[in-house]
Parts: C-alpha cells; structure tokens; sequence
C-alpha cells in the first residue's frame, strides 16, 4: 500500500488559503476600482457626443 503524501496534501491547503486571500482582496478593491472607472467611462461617452455636434455646427 502507498503512503499519503503529506508534504503534498499541506501544499495544496496552503495555495487555496492564498487562492481565497487573493479573491478576498480583489473583492474588497472591487467596488473601489468600479467606482472610479465610471466617471471615466462616462467622459469619453460625452466627448464624442460633443464632437458630433461640433461636426454638425461645421456642416
């Protein structure tokens, strides 16, 4: 019969410990980075709004 392979068993533990860590920081970061992303995407959504109306007012 085979021996359980401990050192292998306690790796796996410890790189889904980091796995979750990881998520929980991406999560808590989350809403911060979503926060300001949306004033960003809303300025280039009215700077080409503006330029049409530019190219309108040229014509």
């Amino acid at each position: 019969m085979a021996k359980p392979n401990y050192g292998f068993e306690k790796r796996q533990r410890e790189l889904e410990k980091k796995r979750k860590k990881a998520e929980k920081a991406m999560k808590k970061s989350g809403p911060q980075d979503q926060d300001s992303d949306q004033p960003q995407s809303d300025a280039p959504a009215v700077a080409p709004a503006e330029s049409s109306s530019q190219d309108g007012a040229k014509a």
